[in-house]
């Protein structure tokens, strides 16, 4: 607590730094407020807040403004108690320090500027600090909230303005999290699990869970990573493909899960990452494979609804530091044939196998050939070559050669992958020992289907790339809250 000549009068024991417990009492007759709520209707309400020290001006030696952030909402508070002794310890608050307020809400007579909360002030009867920063912090909420816009528009005034760049922000993660573009980043990310969650559950879906430790590769090659467990070989899995199929077997017949996927890729790429979260799901079929894309439109389109119709201030807090426009799509998905997207690929003179996979700039540019014909950023590409599809892919009854598959593309970048499975196992069998996988690691998997299974089929997503395209951000380290890529695994 505060002492001396500075604790006298009315300000004894209103300010200082203290522990949660002991302000219990001190903190008597003032509600509990979140900032993000204090309106002009709350106006001579007697509140109590807890949040950083996101700033402090002191105005001579008796006044000081303080500006208290919690989450991204931010309130100006009006230190100006009798003695100053107050606002002396208001100014030598280190900033993000995390400190206690309670005092009345008035109206200030201007709004205020460089708060969220413009119409409202509070004024300060105590003040405590519950946990003080170092003075000097690594990086700067501001500096690491600055655009890239801002930092260039200052480089041509010849003016300086600090740029953090993305390994230090990430080394820095904690601060770097505080800032309004992240705060909103991960409250978007946290709507698009809930609404895959509610349409499919209003769907006839069920929630389950599958392993993450693995006898073997659940999609061959060699990107995994390897482990012992208790003596015997095994590999963390790069997904719940197996298992939610095996789920659909044992009579499920709609299944969806969000967890961890882990991927050994020797990739540093702007969307690639060694661990991400998975949105997967996995249903019986009736007649045909594109009910599984009946249900990828239905789902995303429900998503991208909920995302512009109820996180319009999260969007707009993300547009201020990262610009980018709002994504086009359509109210029911196109879907493109695999072979007409290379015949235009090809009319615009792009060189590709007709035969083989899209590499990423062919992506792109047929993403770009997509919006221009059919004023659509959001398109699936289906009937995928078998060749370049993962051995568990149903060929097409009519042509072999070809599969009941799809992938599903945002802004020019593959999105989603989705097919119907092969459920026979003789089938499923020859086709995993043609891409090299050892049959009998994934005997287990191969004899569900022995039991009688129905024809199904789903798809995967990742939450990150998800979130990235939707906001046009062009890094999916931006939307991993603590990212795991080659070269990082810390913090």
């Amino acid at each position: 607590m505060a002492s001396g000549d500075e604790r006298h009068g009315e300000e004894e024991g209103n300010y200082g730094d203290a522990t949660m417990g002991a302000l219990r009492e001190i903190y008597a007759g003032y509600a509990w407020a979140d900032v993000a709520s204090l309106e002009p209707e709350a106006a001579a309400a007697r509140v109590r807040v807890r949040g950083a020290a996101q700033a402090v001006r002191a105005v001579g030696r008796r006044v000081a403004f303080l500006v208290l952030r919690q989450g991204s909402a931010t309130v100006q508070c009006v230190v100006s108690r009798a003695g100053g002794g107050m606002a002396r310890f208001a100014a030598g608050l280190s900033r993000e320090s995390v400190v206690d307020v309670a005092g009345v809400v008035s109206l200030p007579r201007e709004p205020v500027r460089g708060t969220t909360q413009q119409l409202v002030e509070i004024q300060v009867e105590k003040l405590h600090c519950v946990s003080r920063a170092v003075s000097n912090l690594p990086i700067s909420v501001e500096d690491a909230a600055r655009s890239e816009e801002d930092v260039a528009r200052a480089k041509a005034a010849g003016e300086q303005r600090a740029h953090v760049g993305q390994d230090k922000r990430l080394d820095n993660r904690v601060i770097d999290l505080r800032t309004a573009a992240n705060q909103a980043i991960f409250r978007v990310q946290c709507q698009v699990e809930n609404v895959f969650r509610q349409v499919l559950l209003s769907e006839g879906f069920v929630g389950i869970h599958t392993p993450k430790l693995l006898g073997g590769s659940s999609e061959g090659g060699a990107s995994v990573f390897k482990l012992d467990y208790n003596g015997q070989p095994a590999c963390l899995a790069q997904s719940p493909q197996l298992h939610k199929q095996m789920a659909v077997c044992g009579g499920f017949e709609r299944v969806f899960l969000v967890g961890p996927v882990f991927r050994a890729e020797s990739s540093y790429t702007n969307r690639h990452l060694c661990e991400f979260v998975g949105l997967d799901a996995e249903m019986a079929l009736r007649d045909h494979y594109s009910e599984v894309c009946d249900v990828v439109d239905k789902l995303f389109v429900a998503m991208f609804d909920h995302l512009n119709k109820n996180c319009a201030k999260e969007l707009e807090a993300i547009q201020r530091q990262f610009p980018f426009k709002p994504l086009k799509y359509l109210e029911t998905t196109l879907r493109l044939d695999y072979n007409d997207g290379i015949r235009m690929l090809q009319e615009a003179g792009v060189d590709v196998d007709p035969m083989g996979d899209l590499n990423t700039e062919a992506e792109k540019k047929l993403g770009e050939l997509v919006r221009d014909k059919y004023d659509t950023e959001f398109y699936m590409l289906c009937r995928y070559p078998s060749a370049v599809r993962p051995f568990y892919t149903m060929p097409c009854p009519d042509d072999p050669r070809y599969s009941c598959s799809f992938d599903v593309f945002v802004r020019g970048e593959e999105i989603i992958s989705g097919a119907q499975r092969v459920h026979d196992p003789e089938l499923l069998a020859a086709q995993a020992e043609a891409r090299g996988i050892d049959v009998a690691t994934i005997a287990t998997y191969i004899d569900a289907f022995r039991y009688g299974a129905p024809p199904h089929g789903g798809f995967g997503v990742g939450l990150e790339r998800v979130v990235m395209l939707f906001c046009g951000l062009g890094n999916i380290r931006k939307t991993s809250l603590f990212p795991r890529d080659p070269n990082r695994l810390a913090p």
